[in-house]
């Protein structure tokens, strides 16, 4: 049998096309912890600039999520996607050519653009190609491809950039780049129905929709309370995992415990493979339980604890260190059931543009929190130069870990607001037959 013919088969190979190409998104989107002394040094860039050249790939990825969330359900993953993985390769070599602060930012720019379509086009993909019940399953399983590209972003880039230099390397992952892209637009299609293929038993048909129709969707979301608890959950969340992994998990360790690069990185990647098990794992188990909040709320809960260590404590052991990264990492797991949620309030035909709504919250916090916490690492800065590297206090990163610990508690307080208003409006609805097939989104 052709095993393009197979529409189970299929959709595994074409989902397999897209994780390539959202690894490639994480690769670069947290590269900038390993290369932060090589952007420094080339760009001669303080650390809120490096914050900041860091979240502009976030700021134009944020912007372009409900426009993403348009294409996905108007024209679906095979042209977004491919479009979105050779726009970010673009990206990645003209990074590699920037002379300057502003050329490199520019370019950064550019890969966020591309990769912003990515992870919601895999969301629609998977709407259209899996059943209700697998679908926190199938994002958890991509959020654990986050963690693949962030354990490459970890101490494999630091081994590739010290034996290649940044340029190279960021280069020939532009070139997979497009490789990638051709291998979603050969295997990606909107829905079985759109590849010639029989139905798949249980998934729902994704109905077409209208630009009118669309502009609906997106006025009942902006009126919606969950839709803004779940956004400010993911931006506080999101936006602390990827600031911490992506970028100043690594400078704290260089500045506080006087470790070389690649050892640093070393900590990240437990990060990383936080991010790797904690995504599957979770999504697994809320499935299996037909809940999302309850879990929000106590994971929510721990990743407060976790990220009020450092501003507490300033240099806690590294082994303790060690755990507190990748404890990090895992609450990605918690973090991303706001996508599932969102989705089982709206329509199956609303599925993409209500997830890219609270996935570009997200990533507003990746553009937000990134710079904040430069501005505190800044401010407490010795004066001394060594090596032609600002000096950088403890108690600077103690600040600067504060403002996240801030932001988890933010996210844990809206989780607890939203269980809660669940919990109310179950207790005040009449009794209806239990539809078992359907998982429970409140908690």
């Amino acid at each position: 049998m052709n095993l393009l013919r197979d529409p189970t088969t299929r959709r595994w190979l074409a989902w397999g096309a897209l994780a390539l190409v959202f690894l490639l998104v994480n690769v670069h989107r947290l590269s900038t912890a390993v290369l932060s002394e090589e952007l420094t040094a080339d760009f001669g860039i303080t650390a809120a600039e490096l914050g900041t050249l860091h979240a502009s790939f976030f700021v134009i990825y944020a912007f372009i999520q409900i426009p993403t969330g348009v294409l996905a359900d108007r024209y679906g993953p095979r042209y977004v996607g491919a479009v979105g993985a050779t726009v970010l390769s673009l990206g990645a070599i003209g990074l590699t050519a920037s002379g300057s602060y502003l050329a490199a930012s520019a370019s950064r720019a550019v890969i966020g653009f591309g990769s912003g379509v990515i992870f919601v086009s895999i969301l629609r993909f998977c709407a259209s190609w899996y059943r209700v019940d697998e679908f926190a399953t199938m994002t958890g399983l991509t959020s654990g491809i986050a963690g693949v590209g962030a354990i490459i972003a970890t101490t494999p880039l630091a081994l590739s950039v010290d034996r290649f230099g940044w340029r190279s390397t960021v280069f020939a992952l532009g070139i997979v780049g497009f490789v990638a892209a051709g291998l979603v637009f050969t295997l990606a299609r909107q829905s079985p129905a759109a590849a010639g293929l029989e139905p798949i038993d249980d998934v729902p048909e994704q109905a077409s929709v209208t630009l009118s129709e669309t502009g609906g969707h997106l006025r009942a979301l902006a009126g919606d309370l969950d839709q803004w608890l779940l956004s400010l959950s993911f931006f506080a969340a999101m936006g602390t995992i990827l600031t911490i992994i992506g970028l100043w998990g690594v400078p704290y360790l260089v500045a506080v415990y006087g470790l070389d690069v690649t050892t640093a990185s070393y900590y990240t990647l437990l990060g990383s493979v936080g991010i790797l098990l904690g995504g599957p794992g979770v999504g697994w188990v809320s499935d299996r339980i037909g809940r999302r909040l309850l879990p929000m709320v106590v994971g929510f809960g721990v990743f407060t604890a976790v990220l009020a260590v450092i501003p507490i404590l300033g240099s806690p052991p590294l082994f303790v260190v060690a755990v507190l990264y990748l404890l990090i990492g895992s609450s990605i797991g918690v973090t991303v059931l706001a996508l599932p949620a969102i989705k089982e309030r709206y329509p199956p035909e609303a599925s993409g543009v209500a997830t890219a709504v609270v996935n570009g919250a997200g990533f507003f916090g990746a553009t937000v929190l990134p710079t904040l916490m430069g501005v505190a690492v800044d401010r407490y800065r010795t004066g001394d130069v060594v090596a032609g590297a600002a000096v950088y206090t403890e108690f600077g990163y103690r600040v600067a870990f504060g403002i996240t610990a801030g932001a988890a508690g933010l996210a844990f307080c809206s989780a607890c607001w939203l269980y809660l208003r669940e919990r109310r409006r179950a207790s005040e609805a009449p009794e209806t037959p239990e539809t078992p097939e359907t998982p429970d989104a409140s908690g």
